[in-house]
């Protein structure tokens, strides 16, 4: 958001702000803002408001359209006659794509508008999904991986755009909720996509009903943005504008004063490509000169104690309790039904903590370190069950926290680009995982989650060592509301 306009070159808004003096006073001049505003903000407000909605929405279709298919991938390359060193190469390519295209894509939202790339980034997936149910080769089922590993960011984009429609002290229980949504979704969609694989050619039926869904998301979204367009005009004006709230990257000195911007807009600019990849690795040069190594090196350490956790679960319960693959199964669905819940905690443990993102975040790691020790340590089948209820809890309320803190230190001109990198880091996550999670189990069974908990001990270090340098972020604008 500007300062001021240039003479002759006046730009709508929606709140003027105050004219000051060079000390620092306001001039008691300063006209307040026009008539009109405060019932086009009330407006606005409720414009928002559906557009979140329809974010909850389109959350919920995308990972319930995902989790109807990814089951099904092995089994189907499988069919298709690929041998095992192929299929690995194959089912890479996703992760590998998602490593590069995360912080391209997100830091290209922030140029050309967060809700116009969501668009198209739905409707590519949409493509890459049509492709997977005409796949009867290989060939045909890599070019599917290829489109969605690069295009398949709707659900970090979403985030984004969730952080331009709903004021800071609101974020964390926003996406703490568009998060449960899409929980939800990731509950019910394998249900529905086991059922439809068993008919004739069920595979391709269920990636065609995937690909119908993201081409259903796409239409909502439109439909709804235009409307909106077609209301308030085409200014895409970030919820603290709307309200007269200066915004975050006015406050705090780690906003990213290292990045310069321009204004973000929801209509794509007019810029030619070029200038678009100029604008984006220029972009990309500030986060590598930044100071914010310590928050993605906790999400690169959290992640990879998270999976690591996750990796051998069913087969370290098989060997250590000789517990069956079917109980497993019923312990995972409710670790997941409860992470949906935690989801819908967010808003009583933020008001507890005074909308503090960072002191959330390191206590609910705490609480991750612990409860993924018990487990690893615990010579009881309850001792288990209790950790993985804890984490269930801490891992949803940590992964929410650090995408909040993403949003917050990017503003309203580049959380894309940050949330981006935050994905790339994941991607390490789940590439380097696999491969410590096996040299874990050659010592033990409790191997993967030991380390885990010692990636999360030393993530944990980190973060007291700079709590100083964020823990002010959310404290200090509550302090000037």
């Amino acid at each position: 958001m500007e300062n001021g306009s240039r003479s002759g070159e006046p730009r709508p808004s929606v709140f003027a702000p105050p004219l000051l003096l060079p000390g620092g006073m306001e001039r008691p001049e300063a006209a307040p803002a026009p008539a009109p505003a405060p019932a086009l903000s009330t407006r606005r407000v409720a414009g928002h408001r559906r557009l979140v909605l329809c974010l909850y929405a389109v959350g919920f279709l995308d990972f319930f359209g995902v989790s109807m298919i990814v089951p099904l991938l092995s089994l189907h390359v499988k069919s298709l006659g690929a041998s095992p060193t192929v299929a690995g190469v194959v089912g890479s390519l996703y992760g590998i794509l998602q490593l590069f295209s995360s912080t391209l894509v997100g830091s290209w939202s922030d140029i050309i508008g967060r809700a116009y790339c969501l668009l198209i980034c739905i409707l590519f997936s949409a493509l890459g999904y049509f492709v997977l149910s005409m796949s009867t080769n290989i060939f045909l089922y890599a070019v599917a991986r290829i489109i969605v590993g690069v295009f398949k960011h709707t659900h970090s984009l979403s985030k984004v755009v969730i952080s331009d429609l709903v004021p800071e002290s609101e974020r964390l229980l926003v996406i703490g909720h568009f998060n449960a949504a899409s929980s939800t979704g990731f509950i019910l969609g394998p249900v529905v996509g086991g059922y439809l694989t068993e008919s004739d050619g069920g595979f391709f039926l269920t990636a065609f009903i995937c690909a119908s869904i993201f081409v259903l998301n796409a239409g909502l979204f439109w439909m709804l943005l235009w409307c909106e367009k077609k209301i308030y005009g085409n200014e895409w004006a970030p919820a603290e504008e709307v309200r007269g709230v200066p915004s975050a990257e006015a406050k705090g000195s780690l906003q990213l004063r290292l990045l310069p911007h321009n204004t973000v807009k929801s209509s794509p600019p007019a810029q030619s490509s070029w200038t678009q990849v100029a604008s984006v690795l220029k972009r990309l040069g500030g986060i590598a000169r930044s100071d914010l190594w310590d928050v993605f090196l906790v999400r690169l350490l959290m992640s990879i104690a998270v999976m690591l956790y996750h990796s051998n679960f069913v087969l370290a319960l098989e060997e250590r309790f000789g517990i069956k693959p079917k109980f497993t199964g019923y312990l995972i669905s409710y670790s997941s039904t409860l992470g949906v819940a935690a989801g819908f905690l967010l808003g009583p443990i933020t008001r507890l903590y005074r909308h503090q993102t960072y002191a959330i975040l390191l206590r609910s790691s705490v609480v991750t370190c612990v409860f993924m020790a018990s487990h690893s340590l615990s010579a009881s089948v309850w001792i288990v069950i209790l950790s993985s209820t804890g984490l269930a809890f801490s891992t949803t309320v940590g992964r929410t926290c650090i995408t909040d803190l993403e949003l917050a230190l990017g503003g309203n001109k580049a959380s894309g680009m940050l949330i981006g990198v935050g994905q790339s880091v994941s991607a390490v996550g789940r590439i380097v995982s696999p491969l410590l999670s096996g040299i874990a189990q050659e010592f033990s069974p409790c191997g993967p989650p030991i380390l885990g908990s010692l990636l999360g001990l030393i993530a944990v270090v980190i973060m007291v060592l700079n709590k100083s340098k964020y823990a002010g972020i959310r404290s200090e604008k509550l302090k000037k509301k």
